[in-house]
């Protein structure tokens, strides 16, 4: 496990643009924190580092939102963002098709309230990002990696 030390949301923003350097297709990210956190920032620091130009907001009551890559030197093709804040069971994610998204090998899923998902990311190349409030600009980001010898199989 890593920790980091953000004194500001800008700072948190250059560590999500610095942990998109090192996304691969199929990667999960799991995001912990209360809310308030820094969640929602740290994803925007990650599309900035991936290249998505639009503005990017919690889709707590969307549950899901798509950025299209446009990358030509990179094989992903999309950054999907997940909330489940607001979800009432898996099924709503698989109704919406996000587990045709989650490990696929042209997608990065960064997932906020994972723990709503759990038998959904059985066997999934996952990390774990745990946000902490310090202080009101302060806060610890840690990371866990977690990888599953399991490849994707995508849903028939």
């Amino acid at each position: 496990m890593t920790s980091t030390t953000s004194q500001s949301q800008s700072e948190t923003v250059a560590f999500g643009k610095k942990l998109s350097r090192s996304l691969k297709g199929g990667d999960i990210l799991l995001l912990y924190g209360d809310l308030g956190a820094g969640k929602t920032t740290l994803v925007k620091g990650i599309a900035a580092g991936l290249g998505v130009k639009k503005a990017i907001t919690s889709p707590t009551f969307a549950l899901m939102n798509v950025y299209n890559l446009k990358n030509k030197n990179s094989k992903l093709k999309a950054l999907v963002h997940i909330d489940t804040y607001r979800l009432k069971n898996e099924q709503e994610l698989i109704d919406i098709g996000a587990e045709d998204y989650l490990g696929a090998p042209d997608a990065v899923c960064v997932i906020e309230w994972p723990e709503k998902i759990e038998g959904l990311l059985k066997g999934k190349k996952i990390k774990k990002i745990t946000i902490e409030h310090k202080s009101k600009s302060e806060r610890i980001i840690k990371t866990e990696k977690t990888i599953s010898d399991k490849p994707y199989e995508p849903k028939i």
